[in-house]
């Protein structure tokens, strides 16, 4: 893969998905702040409906995108370092 990339793209993509990352990471803290001033029959009705479930769903499959955009700034790396020679 990384054959299939040059610097310039790769730093590219690495700086959209890290601005994708901190937006995301702000809606979180905006959901959860928000949560925090629902009473409790609110919060519960907005717990069971589809649109939460899919937040949740979302919620954990980007936290097992860390091990990718962990693989993909190795490889950024290494394109770097080859940059350099």
């Amino acid at each position: 893969m990384a054959e299939d990339l040059d610097f310039q793209q790769a730093q590219l993509a690495y700086s959209i998905i890290e601005r994708l990352l901190e937006h995301t990471r702000v809606v979180s803290d905006l959901v959860a702040m928000m949560a925090q001033v629902l009473d409790d029959d609110t919060t519960k009705a907005l717990t069971q409906t589809p649109t939460w479930t899919a937040y949740l769903d979302s919620r954990r499959a980007l936290e097992k995108t860390k091990a990718d955009v962990e693989k993909f700034a190795e490889i950024l790396t290494g394109l770097q370092d080859l940059e350099d020679i």
